[in-house]
């Protein structure tokens, strides 16, 4: 797939999306990277803001199986990921699949059940697969978690540990709306949503292509040396109690590379990385607990880091 066809897909899937998700710009364009990056989305905000229609919005711009789980207390393992059944017609056990087994899988509210059930959906998130009874059963592709919490509700919740935040490609706030964007929606909605009269306008098989060229975009050895930099650099901050993992490094390579394929470039700059950098690296971190002052001190710290880390000299 040629670098100008995919900068052509991508705008075209991110202008799609807009049609529902109005404002918010570049929220959905970091939803769209995450995606294409073969990642997991955060989204950690107020209760109808449009996080569910953010979701649906790119299930059906891509025409992909979208499944919702409402998390609660009670909710199992077996829930998520589905259980051997016996069938009396068969005279024989079969596998009835959970609502894992979608494309695009909204996971809403997943601080409000128990870790045990967090943990099944996560290890679907990295395995891309469910043991169940000894089977393993493959996820289908493209396999895309989109998982919301509210930030400000405590009681009555199970906060995801750092080891699981970890496992989320990007986090984001989609907040409320500007006025003019606000009245746009209002407008919008007042005979139907215009989500009942979204069309696809790329193809699953498209998105895994897509995925696959993004895995192959250059990055130079002196870039890798500056996204290095930046993680260790949450490491030894003062103010820092945990900083990012490897993984994070990982993740800002690679939310890097869907940034160039984005441009239409095949190799990624410096300014790909202070980009995306925020987004992949802001919820991987855990401030000293006098420095956690409000929702984007982690992103104001990495903003700061960002400033400090020397650009690669030529490029």
């Amino acid at each position: 797939m040629k670098k100008e066809l995919v900068k052509q897909l991508i705008k075209k899937l991110v202008e799609n999306v807009e049609k529902v998700i109005k404002g918010k710009s570049k929220a959905v364009e970091m939803s769209i990277l995450c995606f294409l990056s073969s990642g997991h989305l955060l989204i950690e905000d107020l209760p109808g803001v449009g996080k569910t229609m953010l979701a649906k919005s790119i299930a059906k711009s891509v025409n992909g199986l979208f499944k919702r789980v409402q998390f609660t207390p009670d909710l199992l393992p077996s829930d998520i990921t589905g259980i051997t059944i016996y069938d009396q017609k068969l005279r024989d056990f079969k596998f009835a699949p959970g609502p894992v087994f979608a494309n695009i899988v909204l996971a809403d509210e997943i601080n409000r059940t128990t870790p045990r059930t967090q943990s099944a959906l996560l290890e679907a998130m990295e395995e891309r697969q469910v043991t169940v009874d000894g089977v393993t059963h493959p996820l289908p592709e493209p396999f895309f978690v989109i998982a919301t919490q509210n930030p400000l509700e405590y009681h009555g919740t199970y906060p995801l540990p750092e080891g699981q935040l970890d496992r989320f490609l990007v986090s984001i706030s989609l907040g409320y709306p500007p006025k003019e964007a606000e009245k746009e929606i209002l407008k919008s909605q007042l005979i139907r949503h215009p989500i009942e009269t979204l069309e696809a306008v790329i193809s699953a098989e498209e998105i895994v292509k897509i995925q696959k060229v993004i895995r192959k975009i250059y990055v130079e050895e002196s870039l890798i040396d500056y996204a290095l930099k930046i993680v260790l650099a949450t490491r030894d901050h003062p103010d820092v109690l945990l900083g990012s993992s490897p993984r994070g490094t990982i993740s800002l390579t690679r939310l890097a590379q869907a940034k160039a394929a984005s441009e239409g470039r095949d190799y990624i700059l410096p300014d790909d990385i202070k980009y995306v950098a925020t987004y992949t690296l802001s919820h991987r971190i855990v401030l000293k607990p006098h420095l956690r002052l409000g929702q984007n001190a982690n992103k104001e710290l990495i903003k700061s880091i960002l400033n400090q880390i020397p650009v690669p000299i030529g490029l």
